[in-house]
């Protein structure tokens, strides 16, 4: 009775989401819906519909509803193909109104997709979304038992509707899993994986060496360092850019970084600042000569451990290490320190 009561309510709450992502999206519509062609308009119709009782069908009913009240979100493109998250994966997500349409472009690509076709192409290969600048990768694919997973999340219904220029796949959660409360509508939300086309000189062994990003983002997260993860995450792309074969790094997270309003090159320098492109345990690191200067991954400028003759505390600029290995991987390690380390560029500002 009380999971039922949960569900109701959860509907009653989509159903609000629902209407706001309809009428935001029917504004920007309307004219061109107006131009249409009428028969145009009565075939996507009927598709929108067949699609719809499909997923139905197989119990994707919230996908289901979704693409009956805002199809636009789904169709804008001449093919498309939908990733339908399972009802169970949807409810359990945290997701405000505005970040509801850019997640769901997120799990649509502007290509009609068959199952055939994802399961021949290579892993870490990238495909387009709808969401601006924004791919999915294919992280694994199994001929012989015909599997595919993109974000490492399993398609469990593949083809469940294939139809004209429409594809559906089901899968069994969301493409990003990054806690959407912790942000607002100016936030870049989605990080996009790594493709194996941006990769230079790095074969497919390679790139299970290279630092997993999203990974490093959701152990900050989880282990209470969310100011630092939103901000890293929103200058990834950069970082990634600039050092996209990196194979090992050590990360300060400072409690809160409270630096996301600042210009975007500002807080691309301050997060830098906190990350070397190496790898160095608490202990390593207590093993350096005092007033070490340690490179990061802002070009020309290093920090400098610092040892107390009457302790073991370490002090990285002046910053205290205060929780050393939080979590310690192959290719990345992670410490907490007391607070951010000073920018010169940043003090100048405050004066």
């Amino acid at each position: 009775m009380g999971s039922s009561g949960c569900q109701g309510l959860f509907f009653v709450v989509l159903s609000i989401i629902l209407a706001f992502t309809a009428i935001t999206t029917s504004m920007h519509s309307r004219t061109s819906t107006k131009n249409s062609n009428p028969s145009h308009q009565f075939t996507k119709h009927a598709l929108t519909m067949n699609a719809s009782k499909a997923l139905r069908n197989q119990g994707f009913n919230i996908l289901a509803t979704l693409l009956q009240i805002s199809p636009e979100i789904f169709l804008s493109t001449p093919q498309s193909t939908i990733f339908a998250v399972q009802d169970s994966a949807i409810s359990k997500l945290s997701v405000p109104s505005w970040a509801m349409k850019q997640l769901l472009q997120y799990h649509t690509s502007p290509f009609k997709l068959p199952f055939q076709q994802l399961l021949k192409k290579s892993q870490g290969s990238c495909l387009t979304t709808l969401l601006s600048q924004k791919s999915i990768a294919i992280t694994k694919t199994d001929i012989k038992h015909k599997s595919v997973e993109i974000n490492n999340v399993l398609l469990s219904h593949p083809d469940l509707f294939l139809e004209e220029s429409l594809s559906i796949h089901g899968v069994i959660g969301a493409f990003s899993e990054l806690d959407f409360h912790a942000m607002d509508e100016h936030s870049d939300i989605i990080q996009s994986p790594i493709c194996e086309n941006q990769i230079s000189n790095a074969s497919k062994t390679d790139l299970k060496n290279l630092v997993d990003w999203p990974r490093v983002i959701k152990l900050l997260s989880s282990k209470g360092y969310v100011s630092f993860a939103i901000e890293l995450h929103s200058v990834l792309d950069g970082v990634f850019q600039d050092s996209a074969n990196l194979s090992s790094v050590t990360i300060f997270a400072p409690p809160k970084l409270g630096f996301l309003s600042s210009p975007s090159p500002l807080l691309e320098r301050i997060v830098r600042l906190h990350i070397l492109p190496q790898r160095y345990t608490y202990m390593e690191l207590a093993f350096l000569p005092d007033n070490s200067s340690l490179k990061t991954l802002v070009p020309g400028l290093n920090v400098t451990i610092s040892k107390s003759n009457f302790s073991r505390i370490l002090t990285i600029d002046g910053v205290e290490i205060t929780a050393p290995d939080i979590f310690v991987s192959k290719t990345f390690i992670i410490h907490g320190i007391s607070r951010v380390f000073e920018l010169e560029e940043l003090s100048i500002s405050f004066r």
